[in-house]
């Protein structure tokens, strides 16, 4: 039996800007994601791909076309249930978390805002759940590395217990030798969870790494759709895609 789709995008367009200043920066995008999948979106910068993540979490809501979650129509106002479903994990754990509060304060909010009670219980096992004990509820964010701030992040993204996590190149702002480490936990959550993930990313390794699907964008679109399998081997791919993995071969840390 197939898996239903927990995401279904048609035809999105996104435009920025009024009259003769309009930018067009998403054009007739088609996705689909199966619930479970882990499925990627690959580009340069500037290609769109953070936008898409951004019109389902609610952060853009003047889009056009159709999105859905789990079956349900996406409406252009952020709904407090779809905040509970859906979740961004977002590029750089230094910004993305309030300096001033200590870690207790930033996983107990969503719980305040959600009226979800058991708050204490919810803080210490999501904390177990992503590898950092009890007393990092007293530390504030400069306290902490760059792998243990993003572990927080992800923590955060958690506490609702979500349905689908948005990840916005969760790896890209941390060294080189916690980036497997932070992958390899979002790959054993998402199993134990049994969470959908959608990734925005530009490396093809973190792709061949943790994904399933991945589709290919330049310029607002997408060029193609493959499995990860195909993208990585030496079957034909669109001439875009084939620089993108050309390029990616000759690079190297």
């Amino acid at each position: 039996m197939s898996k239903s789709n927990m995401i279904e995008i048609k035809n999105l367009n996104l435009t920025f800007g009024h009259d003769n200043k309009k930018n067009q920066v998403l054009h007739d995008i088609n996705l689909s994601v199966s619930d479970g999948e882990i499925y990627g979106l690959v580009g340069e910068s500037g290609s769109g791909k953070t936008t898409v993540l951004k019109c389902l979490a609610g952060l853009f809501n003047h889009w056009t076309g159709e999105i859905s979650l789990d079956g349900k129509p996406l409406n252009h106002k952020i709904d407090q249930e779809n905040c509970k479903k859906v979740q961004m994990v977002f590029q750089d754990p230094y910004g993305s978390l309030h300096p001033r509060h200590r870690i207790d304060t930033i996983l107990t909010e969503p719980l305040k805002i959600h009226n979800i009670n058991n708050r204490n219980d919810r803080v210490e096992e999501i904390l177990l759940k992503v590898g950092l004990d009890t007393s990092f509820r007293n530390r504030y964010p400069h306290q902490l590395s760059g792998g243990q701030r993003q572990r927080i992040a992800i923590a955060r993204s958690l506490i609702l217990k979500p349905r689908v996590l948005l990840l916005d190149e969760p790896t890209s702002a941390l060294d080189v030798s916690v980036q497997a480490e932070i992958l390899n936990l979002l790959s054993d959550l998402q199993k134990q969870e049994k969470l959908t993930y959608l990734m925005v990313t530009h490396d093809l390794g973190v792709v061949s790494h943790i994904c399933h699907k991945v589709s290919v964008m330049q310029y607002g679109k997408i060029i193609e759709t493959l499995a990860v399998s195909d993208l990585i081997s030496d079957s034909k791919k669109d001439e875009y895609t084939t620089m993108l993995v050309n390029s990616s071969r000759e690079y190297h840390r």
